[in-house]
C-alpha cells in the first residue's frame, strides 16, 4: 500500500494514486474522479488485470469514457438537463450533444479533484464538496467513498452523500471490465437478475416504459455471451422497484479464458449495462494498445435513468437531514 503522485491538472493540483492490497486483490484508486485505475486478481495463474485504464494522467483529461470514476451528481442521463422540484424547475447543463445532461455535468464528480481522509493497507476513504449550483444542481453536497479490500477477492464501495438543500443524486461505480484481457468482451457470458428494463428513445433516454425482457435480446437472466444477438447495449436494467437495505446480486460475469468469475452486488435497484460498442480507438491503454469497440463492459449499478422526470421510477430526491448511502461489491473468484 501507499500513496504517490500520478500527476498535475493543467491548474497545478496534485492528483494522488492510492494503492490497495489484500489477498488475491490489488487495486490502485486515483484522486481525480475517485476513479478506480487498476484492478488486478489472481485467480490461481497469477496476478491478472481485470479493467480498462491508463498508465498516465494525460488521457483522463481529455474526452472521457469515464473510466473507473464515480459518476455524479446524476449519473447516467437526464432529459434536456431538465426536472422539476418542490415545484422549481431546474437546468443542468446539457454535455452530451448539446441536448442531455450525462453523468453529472462538463465538470462532474469523475471530473473532479476528491481529497483523501483517510487510508490504509486495504482502504481508503475519499470525501468531495459540490458547491450549490455548480452544473445547476440545488444544494450544497458532501460526498464520501470508501474503497476497501474485504475478504479474499472482494472490493466493497461505500457511497455516502449529504446536502444542506432539497436536490436530487444517482451515484454510479463506472469500472469497464475485462476479464481475460482480449480485445473484446463479446465472448463473456453474462447474467442479469432482472425481469425488465427500461427502453430508451433515440437519444438513449428511458421512454418511461419497464418492460419485460422475456422473448428480447436483453434477456440475460440465463447467463450467455454478451455478444450475438443482434443489438448493442447501453441500457438500464431493472433488479427490483426500490434501493435494498443490503447488497444483492446485481449481475454475474465470466471470462471463459481466465476461468474468473465477477459477481456485483448492491444496494440499487437498477444496473446500467454499457458493452463499449462506441468505445474506440482509444490512447494506448493499461497493456500499451489503444482499446476498440467492446474492449470492456460497464455494470453501473443505479437508480434508473431520468428518474426525476418519471414518476413510475424510484425517487433520486436527497433533502436535508437525509443520508443518501450506496454499497456495491465487486466479488472476484475462479470458475
Amino acid at each position: 500500500m501507499g500513496i504517490s503522485t500520478f500527476g498535475k491538472l493543467l491548474d497545478g493540483t496534485d492528483i494522488q494514486e492510492i494503492r490497495l492490497e489484500g489477498g488475491a486483490l490489488s487495486v490502485a484508486i486515483l484522486t481525480r474522479g475517485c476513479a478506480i485505475r487498476a484492478l488486478d486478481f489472481d485467480a490461481g495463474r497469477g496476478p491478472q488485470g481485470r479493467v480498462l485504464g491508463f498508465n498516465t494522467l494525460g488521457p483522463y483529461l481529455g474526452p472521457s469514457p469515464y473510466f473507473g470514476c464515480v459518476a455524479g451528481r446524476y449519473a447516467n442521463r437526464i432529459a434536456g438537463g431538465r426536472f422539476m422540484l418542490d415545484g422549481h424547475a431546474y437546468q443542468l447543463t446539457r454535455n452530451e450533444r448539446e441536448r442531455t445532461h450525462l453523468h453529472g455535468g462538463r465538470t462532474g464528480f469523475s471530473h473532479r479533484a476528491w481529497r483523501v481522509l483517510d487510508h490504509g493497507t486495504d482502504h481508503v476513504t475519499l470525501e468531495l464538496v459540490s458547491p450549490a449550483g455548480e452544473e445547476g444542481y440545488p444544494g450544497t453536497m458532501t460526498v464520501r467513498c470508501t474503497y476497501r479490500i474485504s475478504g479474499n477477492g472482494v472490493l466493497q464501495i461505500d457511497l455516502t452523500a449529504t446536502t444542506d438543500a432539497p436536490t436530487v443524486i444517482n451515484l454510479a461505480t463506472h469500472s469497464y471490465f475485462n476479464l481475460d484481457g482480449t480485445p473484446d468482451i463479446l465472448a463473456h457470458r453474462l447474467e442479469i437478475a432482472a425481469e425488465h428494463y427500461t427502453p430508451v428513445d433515440a437519444t438513449l433516454i428511458p421512454t418511461g416504459e419497464i418492460a419485460p425482457v422475456a422473448g428480447t435480446p436483453f434477456d440475460f437472466r440465463m447467463a450467455r455471451p454478451v455478444g450475438g444477438h443482434g443489438a448493442t447495449y447501453d441500457h438500464n436494467f431493472v433488479v427490483d422497484r426500490a434501493r435494498a437495505a443490503t447488497p444483492r446480486l446485481m449481475a454475474r460475469l465470466d471470462g471463459p479464458e481466465s476461468r474468473t468469475r465477477l459477481e456485483i452486488h448492491s444496494t440499487e435497484p437498477g444496473v446500467q449495462l454499457y458493452d463499449s460498442a462506441g468505445l474506440g480507438p482509444t490512447l494506448p491503454g493499461l497493456q500499451g494498445v489503444p482499446y476498440g469497440n467492446h474492449a470492456g463492459i460497464c455494470l453501473e449499478p443505479q437508480i434508473f435513468p431520468d428518474s426525476p422526470n418519471h414518476a413510475n421510477f424510484p425517487d433520486a430526491t436527497l433533502r436535508p437531514g437525509e443520508t443518501y448511502h450506496q454499497v456495491t461489491q465487486y466479488r472476484f473468484g475462479g470458475i
